[in-house]
């Protein structure tokens, strides 16, 4: 399945290039979409008692007179709401022509109980608050709590940023062209767009190619040519060493989630970097993860040159004060040789806490960095980033700022990468909502960077195999849990 995701403004020169090149024009891939669009409504909504069709004055309003065209040909019992004309000469201006439903002023407009809406007022490129008689109408089918069909995305949906602009409709099902666009998987648009379909309307993969996405959706094709896999003479270190920093005693737990999921992710070797205090606590504990122990940052960069470790993870359960994030900015930069390494937790909050730590590029100190923030502590580590509304630019400018993968974690988790790439995530469960869930992430994202994945891959395929695993669980799902269900998703993966 293709996983690019077309910005609005790539998708519109994907249409102006496929119009440039033939050998359909705008109006004939206007009949297209407007076709596939019909053909959800008649398949999913066959007892729909009425069907309103709400058109704006531009190409998707074009779209939603095809469709109304197109149903009463089918015998469907079919009215046309309508915000204003479309400009004389345009492809939509064709397309109303040919509709043999008489339009009514969308003012007019009252959803019909048991009946469908089709939401053609607005496309992904609405770039400012809804309102007038469109956002009556949204307000009236809410509260009817009548079922839409959206065309390409909700109305008042962006299809750059996934914002609410104003007012939306809350859609059943959301057909869109070509490709998804960022605002159907980020939130809160992404709720909006019920179920999206996504229609075959003839513009080739040589098209597409040709707009240089940088944004897709996370999902195996994206990385899985990149993914380990053990060759027959493999030894448990050259399947990757994996190091993890514990917390003191009365904050172990973190680390050792992170631990074991780094060795169920594939790690051949992982070992645990203790406090004295919390020695007993952490032995008491494992049994396949070795445990070492690194009272000071000397004791700790002796093991890295002794037993050279493939990556490390450093965060989950330390304190959060100034000094960690001092700490790992000195283990860098005197390590043995540059390193994969995955921040998280304590380590974001300690480095927020002392801004100067960040105030240049630091992913460059190692060979692979990837910081893995939750909302919250994003918005602690890029305070001036906050006002940007787009979680996709936010991350990407982030990623960029300090030269390390970002994994923007939430229901709609962006990855994000130094070079541009980025990915959204669309896998993702409330079970996750659990605390330690993290610390098992960061532990997953190691265990790919230890086997020789690059940082963006090694992220992009942590969050999705993270969240399958989760997913598979179901209810009642906790940290513990979730490495556990790691196996059964490789071997998926590996068949």
């Amino acid at each position: 399945m293709p996983f690019e995701l077309l910005l609005p403004d790539e998708m519109a020169a994907c249409d102006r290039r496929a119009i440039a090149t033939g050998p359909f024009d705008g109006y004939q891939f206007m009949q297209r979409a407007g076709a596939a669009v019909a053909a959800i409504v008649l398949e999913r909504f066959p007892a729909a008692s009425r069907v309103d069709v709400l058109c704006g004055p531009g190409n998707n309003g074009g779209d939603g007179y095809v469709v109304a065209e197109l149903l009463r040909r089918s015998g469907v019992d079919v009215a046309v709401y309508a915000e204003g004309p479309p400009r004389d000469g345009s492809d939509a201006a064709l397309a109303a022509a040919d509709c043999k439903v008489w339009p009514q002023p969308l003012a007019a407009f009252a959803p019909s109980a048991g009946g469908l809406v089709v939401d053609a007022v607005y496309g992904a490129g609405l770039a400012r608050p809804v309102g007038g008689a469109a956002r009556r109408a949204m307000e009236s089918v809410r509260t009817a709590g009548v079922p839409v069909v959206a065309v390409d995305l909700p109305s008042g949906v962006s299809g750059a940023t996934g914002e609410i602009l104003g007012e939306t409709f809350q859609a059943a099902v959301t057909v869109t062209f070509v490709r998804k666009k960022p605002g159907h998987l980020l939130q809160p648009g992404r709720t909006a767009c019920g179920e999206v379909v996504v229609a075959d309307i003839g513009i080739g993969e040589d098209i597409v190619a040709a707009a240089g996405a940088t944004c897709f959706e996370n999902g195996p094709e994206l990385w899985k040519s990149r993914f380990p896999r053990p060759a027959v003479d493999s030894h448990k270190y050259s399947r990757g060493h994996v190091a993890v920093f514990s917390g003191a005693a009365s904050a172990t737990g973190a680390a050792r989630l992170s631990a074991l999921a780094a060795a169920r992710a594939g790690a051949g070797a992982v070992t645990l970097l203790s406090p004295s205090e919390a020695l007993a606590a952490n032995a008491a504990h494992l049994t396949s993860i070795m445990l070492r122990k690194a009272d000071t940052r000397e004791e700790a960069l002796a093991f890295f040159a002794d037993r050279r470790p493939a990556a490390f993870v450093y965060g989950p359960g330390l304190d959060a004060s100034a000094e960690t994030g001092r700490l790992l900015f000195e283990l860098i930069d005197r390590l043995p040789r540059p390193l994969p390494a995955v921040v998280d937790a304590s380590a974001l909050t300690s480095l927020a806490a002392e801004p100067g730590l960040l105030a240049g590029p630091f992913g460059g100190r190692a060979a692979d960095l990837v910081i893995t923030p939750h909302e919250g502590e994003f918005g602690r580590l890029f305070p001036d980033l906050r006002k940007i509304p787009s979680k996709l630019e936010r991350a990407r400018r982030a990623a960029d700022r300090v030269e390390a993968t970002v994994v923007y974690k939430g229901p709609d988790t962006v990855i994000a990468a130094p070079d541009g790439r980025a990915a959204i995530n669309a896998n993702g469960t409330p079970w996750l909502a659990t605390a330690g869930s993290g610390d098992v992430l960061s532990g997953i994202v190691a265990g790919f960077l230890a086997q020789g994945m690059p940082g963006f891959e090694a992220a992009c395929a942590g969050v999705w195999i993270h969240a399958e695993a989760a997913r598979r669980f179901g209810p009642g799902l906790i940290a513990e849990d979730i490495p556990g269900e790691l196996p059964a998703v490789l071997r998926d993966l590996l068949d």
